[in-house]
């Protein structure tokens, strides 16, 4: 049976707005601030490229002279690079003349990680505190034997198989405390003492993955996200398991912090997973908003699914 123009006209059309739902579904989910499942949380991470998709569906749909179609694409993937575009823009810091700490937060991928290319890390970087995460004992033993705590002698571990293993190391000396609330074993934190009655709070973050429970991801999120005013200064490193797209990753972001990727133009450097090609940034370094960013870098570990992350930050 040959298909009349009417029909092949509404097949195309239909073809076109079906392929403009995932694209309609990030821009609302966006919007109203919602992360639902984990499946969508998984698309929600694909935001940015989202945006080159609608242009290239408003492009089709243009040609087709689809022109609703077309109009309503483009306003999806205009209202989504509004969202996006912040995190290429540097921006200006807080007036900050205080101590400056260097900050690293590794992923090594159940212990995986090689240690020695960490330290090397560490000392190329000139790192003061190393947030650690997936850190089995296997991994605290590979990582004493390369020297790391030789250099960071300090130390809050709370290792343990599989991927709950998270830890602090650090040159200042360290204090745990339980900033992370009913997570705070998984999610450890610690108050540093810099020095001339300087102390700096540090949380070591690694929510639970969304794909092996969203519930889990979302509990251990808000326990993230106590207000600057009701504590000290403080830094939040980690694998998040989330993008700045993702609603519970600004719900931590609204009570006072900034991502030091963003902070510096440089929110949309990919960081896992660095076993194929990288394209979503899940590790983030937030700072309280007193606190300015002098620099911000990616770096590459060798036997890890994730890349570090690395802060300088100057206190007020």
């Amino acid at each position: 049976m040959v298909m009349d123009a009417d029909a092949r006209t509404r097949l195309v059309t239909g073809l076109l707005v079906v392929a403009g739902l995932p694209l309609f579904a990030v821009a609302v989910l966006r919007t109203i601030g919602y992360d639902g499942d984990w499946y969508l949380t998984a698309l929600m991470a694909l935001a940015p490229y989202v945006i080159v998709y609608g242009v290239l569906l408003a492009a089709v749909a243009l040609l087709l002279r689809r022109w609703w179609v077309g109009g309503v694409a483009l306003a999806m993937a205009a209202l989504l690079t509004v969202y996006v575009v912040p995190r290429v823009m540097a921006d200006e810091q807080p007036a900050a003349r205080g101590k400056t700490v260097r900050v690293m937060a590794s992923n090594l991928y159940v212990g995986r990680a090689d240690p020695a290319e960490v330290v090397r890390l560490v000392r190329e970087q000139r790192v003061d505190v190393l947030n650690l995460l997936e850190m089995t004992p296997a991994a605290v033993d590979g990582l004493e034997r390369a020297g790391l705590f030789a250099v960071l002698p300090y130390r809050v571990l709370h290792a343990a198989p599989g991927t709950d293993g998270s830890g602090i190391v650090s040159r200042f000396r360290l204090t745990e405390e339980a900033y992370a609330g009913d997570s705070a074993r998984k999610q450890p934190g610690a108050m540093a003492d810099l020095g001339d009655g300087v102390t700096l709070e540090i949380v070591a973050a690694h929510p639970n993955a969304p794909d092996t429970g969203f519930h889990e991801w979302e509990q251990e999120m808000r326990d993230l996200s106590r207000a600057i005013g009701e504590h000290g200064l403080r830094v939040v490193a980690g694998d998040f398991n989330a993008t700045l797209d993702h609603a519970a990753l600004r719900t931590v972001l609204s009570r006072g912090y900034v991502d030091a990727a963003e902070a510096r133009g440089d929110g949309l450097i990919p960081t896992w997973p660095a076993t194929m090609v990288p394209f979503a940034p899940l590790d983030h370094v937030l700072v309280d908003r007193r606190v300015a960013v002098r620099d911000y870098r990616v770096l590459d570990v060798a036997g890890t699914d994730h890349r570090a992350v690395y802060a300088e930050v100057q206190l007020p």
